[in-house]
């Protein structure tokens, strides 16, 4: 009975991987990862240990793989912060800055500060919130009243604007 309920896991998601590969392309925004996910999704379903009695398979199904792309998705926030900090660390000069570099510091400043004066209200707060105040993206959502994925939106245009306007100068 054990092995059977696995095998029965195993041909649905066969059945209806179209399905869920389309569900998971939307969530994660990417066919590729889609497919990886539902790869990892596969891999998990190759046990022998016990599983209790499945009244849906198709929903334990989605419910793994949305769970796994859960955790990817944390996983490359976890790296593009990670990224983000080591680029900075890397842009750091041991010396102490000569009156050149301070002045052009100066100058990046406030050009970065025009710029986000410039966003509209929603992208400027939601930019300081995610990336000075750390606040987590669903908290953001949820304050402003709009989804993690548009917080994610806004976030990513007010970054590529304020990098635009910097390098513009």
């Amino acid at each position: 009975m054990i092995e059977s309920a696995w095998v029965t896991l195993r041909r649905r998601l066969v059945e209806s991987y179209d399905e869920l590969r389309i569900l998971l392309t939307r969530r994660l925004g990417s066919e590729d990862l889609a497919r990886e996910t539902l790869h990892e999704t596969w891999l998990r379903l190759d046990r022998v240990d016990d599983v209790s009695v499945l009244r849906n398979p198709d929903a334990y199904l989605a419910r793994v793989a949305l769970n796994l792309a859960t955790d990817r998705q944390r996983l490359e926030t976890r790296r593009a912060r990670k990224s983000d900090v080591n680029a900075i660390l890397d842009d750091i000069v041991e010396d102490a800055p000569g009156q050149a570099e301070r002045l052009e510091s100066r100058r990046d400043l406030a050009i970065f500060e025009e710029a986000i004066g410039e966003l509209s209200e929603r992208r400027r707060d939601i930019l300081i919130a995610a990336r000075l105040d750390q606040e987590p993206h669903q908290k953001i959502a949820d304050r402003l009243g709009i989804s993690k994925r548009m917080v994610q939106i806004e976030l990513k245009y007010a970054l590529q604007y304020c990098k635009s306007r910097l390098e513009r100068k």
